[in-house]
């Protein structure tokens, strides 16, 4: 796989929109691991442009680590584009090795992903498989980049070149309404390593976070820490949370069930778990 170095961005996004259809063209057919995040529909709109329509699949996971209200807006997304989706259950919490929350945790939910996404190409006739890694995510802990490399899985975006800035940029470009949408992950990243997964730790999780976003805070986290919820938002609106939105953040979230309501001063930012020490 072609790369550009890590440090060498895609400024102009013509160039970036040239630079992904040169990989795009090659594959002929594709099937995509489609969330409806910034990155994944890029790429698959991307994909849909380069190849056809007919040639490209939609494939989306659905389970208790996704938010409901995430898996609409990718339908609609993909009906949009006109692409076919297969929207499949994944068992995550039926796997051990993923609800014991290890390091690693990641790499076992990519490895379900691909089984299943692989299926889904091979019924559709589809040629490659591809997922929405960006370049930047070469900088984070990411293990399912591993699961991905031993499966054979493609990342257009990152054999690109492009950077989370250049998606946006490029999506934007096109027009798409994800260009702005605040950043996505699995609903289990909320929850520290070591400490097990459970669906209602996942819905306890969605539902604080309903509460940040009706209370304006587009771009948040809450981190599940036990009775602790710590939540996370962007450092400009952390004085508006401890402020005129303290009382009722604090009030609707112990009303969840979470005994103490802390707020990160370091601000929102992606991966904050993998911060903590390696035991």
């Amino acid at each position: 796989m072609q790369t550009r170095p890590p440090g060498e961005l895609v400024r102009d996004p013509r160039a970036a929109q040239a630079a992904l259809t040169a990989v795009l063209e090659p594959l002929g057919s594709l099937c995509v691991a489609y969330s409806g995040g910034v990155d994944s529909s890029l790429l698959l709109a991307s994909a849909a442009a380069a190849l056809g329509v007919d040639n490209v699949l939609a494939f989306t996971a659905a389970s208790d680590t996704y938010r409901e209200d995430e898996l609409a807006e990718a339908r609609a997304f993909a009906a949009r584009l006109g692409v076919r989706q297969v929207v499949q259950q994944t068992g995550e919490l039926d796997d051990a090795d993923f609800v014991g929350n290890p390091r690693e945790r990641c790499y076992y939910c990519k490895r379900v992903l691909i089984d299943e996404m692989r299926r889904a190409a091979a019924a559709a006739g589809l040629a490659a498989l591809a997922d929405g890694a960006n370049r930047d995510d070469l900088d984070d802990f990411r293990p399912g980049l591993t699961a991905a490399a031993e499966a054979g899985v493609r990342h257009p975006l990152i054999e690109a070149g492009l950077g989370k800035d250049d998606v946006r940029s490029l999506s934007r470009l096109l027009g798409l309404p994800t260009w702005d949408k605040p950043q996505e992950a699995c609903l289990a990243s909320r929850i520290p390593y070591g400490s097990p997964i459970t669906a209602a730790k996942l819905r306890q999780v969605a539902a604080a976070e309903d509460v940040l976003h009706e209370l304006g805070f587009a771009q948040c986290r809450v981190r599940h820490h036990g009775d602790i919820a710590r939540v996370e938002v962007e450092p400009e609106q952390i004085e508006r949370a401890v402020g005129e939105s303290r009382a009722e953040l604090a009030r609707r979230l112990r009303a969840l069930g979470f005994t103490y309501v802390t707020l990160d001063l370091d601000g929102f930012r992606s991966g904050s778990m993998n911060e903590m020490p390696i035991p």
